[in-house]
């Protein structure tokens, strides 16, 4: 029988091995499928929100050229283009308007495409007098249309976007008002490491580019009647127009991807994700790589299948206990019967057998509720465990007062059995403030979880601060972290909500928390500054800062430079909406000398309650 059990036994582990390697290789597929998706969700906001704001700042300058296009000085050049004081006059104007509208350079060219008068007319890299008769934009602004073109400047050699329209007076078509928009500032805004967008132009050339190397080529091979017209525009100058290496996939769940050589030479993978902007005539894409996708869903598989075998393992402890179990009842059962047999000859041994064996089933019934009794405490110590680390900060804070409270009781008694009255009155004092401070930790706590309501009002900051201070007391402990607080005496009184202001305390600090903590220099200052009808108050770290290029986003909703799954990109966001219905500002700059400091504006209180409702 042992030999046919081992059996069984081998073959029922084949199977369990084969069902456990098809159940892990189906949970990958199905978890990286899932992770492409949340992949796919997340590119597809950035990609849409990428091609707005470059569809804005086009549209933003589409109207300009006819509306300078009306403007007298223009006008007057173009009829007396041989006139000095017309053409200094419209030097000026255009560079007036260059400045404030923030184009790169406005100038005027004739009917046959010569620059007559230019923002830059000064400037080394001046317009005035060259040809560009040849530039689309041009021959169709002169057909009466707006123009719209693309390119390299051949006399800037900078990228920039360009924008034609007529100026006619009567029925003549005198020239044409150009605008050229440099859109260096748009590729500076997505160089950092999380935005890796692209733009190709309608014959596929890569002309706006995350990575250097592939600006001015193709995803394949470019046609030649298409080189052809682009060289003929001179659209990029003298560039070389090449290949990328590449090559194009499918992943889990349908999704294109695309391979290319990394930075390093090795291969890299992305979720590649694209849209059209038809009035442009570009091709936006988004890359996202993948190598964070497969390897969440191994993280995900991998935990599943450890604590599947973990519970795998005690279920067959436990089956082979109790099949030990019956196997030492029949043998029992047997011993029971064949004493029964003999039990008109020795009827005391069979007393004593049965006694033994109502003990020995006794033991192994209390042996089977000792074990169902241990398996509940072990699923309540699991519920015990995930309550402890929800509540490890609060014990951190509440331990040291109570254990503090306990010694002073202890005292207390001491002093009342040796009737020194007044050391135990001290005592007892001492007992109090600790009881107090926990009621304060507490109240902290229940005013920062409950939903505001409350009206805008005089607020004291110093309240505030000692109330986020307390939430935040455990934080700062654990990091290592110093706080200098100084708000001047007395602290200033605000216009705002205390619960909302704590909020945006608590916000402020948290993320100059999570700076600081893997730095060697761990110092925060929190410092308030009157300004006549304002108060400023400035938060400052000496951590690395927030580089110049994420300082106008980093309070945009959903944006956030930590890693993905640590964060929301909510927290400043909403900190900064909080300010702003106080009537306040919030900001944020780098410190001369290393870190960052945000700095909060709130409105001075003057009276105890204001009208609006928080």
């Amino acid at each position: 029988m042992g030999v046919r059990y081992k059996r069984v036994l081998w073959l029922l582990t084949g199977v369990a091995v084969l069902l456990a390697v098809g159940a892990a290789r189906l949970a990958y597929d199905r978890a990286v499928q899932a992770q492409f998706t949340e992949l796919n969700d997340r590119g597809a906001s950035t990609l849409t929100l990428a091609a707005s704001s470059l569809s804005g700042l086009l549209s933003r300058f589409e109207r300009l050229p006819a509306l300078l296009a009306e403007q007298p000085p223009l006008r007057a050049l173009l009829r007396y283009p041989d006139d000095p004081a017309h053409v200094a006059a419209a030097n000026r104007h255009l560079r007036e308007n260059a400045e404030r509208s923030g184009a790169s350079v406005i100038y005027v060219m004739n009917r046959d495409g010569v620059t007559l008068a230019s923002s830059n007319y000064d400037q080394p890299t001046s317009f005035v007098g060259g040809d560009f008769s040849f530039r689309p934009y041009f021959t169709q602004a002169m057909a009466g249309g707006l123009g719209r073109f693309y390119a390299l400047g051949t006399t800037s050699n900078k990228r920039g976007y360009y924008f034609g329209a007529p100026v006619e007076i009567g029925r003549d078509r005198l020239g044409v008002v150009v605008i050229k928009i440099d859109l260096d500032q748009i590729e500076r805004a997505w160089a950092y490491d999380d935005l890796r967008i692209i733009v190709t132009d309608t014959e596929g050339i890569v002309f706006l580019s995350y990575r250097p190397d592939w600006l001015f080529h193709t995803f394949g091979a470019l046609d030649p009647e298409l080189l052809a017209r682009t060289r003929e525009t001179r659209r990029y100058a003298n560039a070389d127009i090449g290949e990328i290496d590449h090559m194009t996939g499918t992943a889990p769940g349908g999704h294109a991807v695309l391979r290319t050589v990394a930075h390093d030479g090795g291969r890299e993978e992305f979720l590649a994700l694209q849209t059209d902007m038809p009035r442009a005539g570009w091709t936006m894409q988004v890359l996202l790589p993948t190598a964070s996708a497969y390897a969440q869903a191994l993280t995900l598989v991998s935990s599943g299948a450890f604590a599947l075998g973990v519970l795998g393992l005690g279920g067959f402890s436990l089956w082979q206990r109790r099949r030990q179990l019956a196997e030492r009842l029949a043998v029992q059962s047997r011993a029971a019967t064949e004493l029964e047999a003999r039990v008109a000859q020795r009827t005391s041994e069979l007393k004593r057998a049965n006694t033994a064996l109502q003990d020995e089933v006794a033991e192994r019934r209390t042996a089977e509720d000792r074990l169902r009794q241990t398996q509940a405490e072990l699923v309540q110590a699991g519920k015990l465990a995930a309550l402890g680390q929800m509540s490890a900060a609060l014990s951190h804070e509440f331990n040291q007062p109570l254990a503090a409270a306990r010694n002073y009781a202890e005292n207390a008694t001491a002093y009342l059995d040796r009737d020194r009255v007044p050391e135990a009155r001290d005592t007892i004092g001492q007992i109090l403030g600790m009881i107090d401070r926990m009621t304060r930790i507490s109240r902290h706590l229940r005013n920062f979880a409950r939903k505001p309501n409350e009206q805008l009002r005089a607020v004291s900051l110093g309240e505030a601060v000692v109330g986020a201070r307390d939430v935040l007391a455990w934080r700062l402990d654990k990091a290592g972290v110093s706080l200098d607080v100084q708000l001047g005496d007395p602290a200033p009184v605000v216009t705002g909500g205390l619960v909302r202001l704590q909020q945006v305390l608590v916000n402020l600090l948290s993320n100059a928390i999570d700076v600081v903590e893997t730095t060697e220099d761990r110092r925060l200052h929190l410092h308030a500054t009157p300004r006549g009808e304002m108060v400023e108050i400035t938060l400052r770290d000496h951590g690395p800062g927030v580089p110049d290029a994420l300082q106008a986003r980093i309070f945009d909703p959903f944006f956030s430079t930590k890693e993905v799954g640590k964060g929301l990109g909510l927290g400043l966001s909403i900190t900064y909406n909080i300010v702003r219905d106080f009537g306040g500002s919030l900001r944020v700059a780098n410190a001369p000398d290393g870190g960052a400091v945000f700095t909060l504006t709130l409105r001075a209180a003057h009276q105890p309650a204001l009208d609006a409702a928080e």
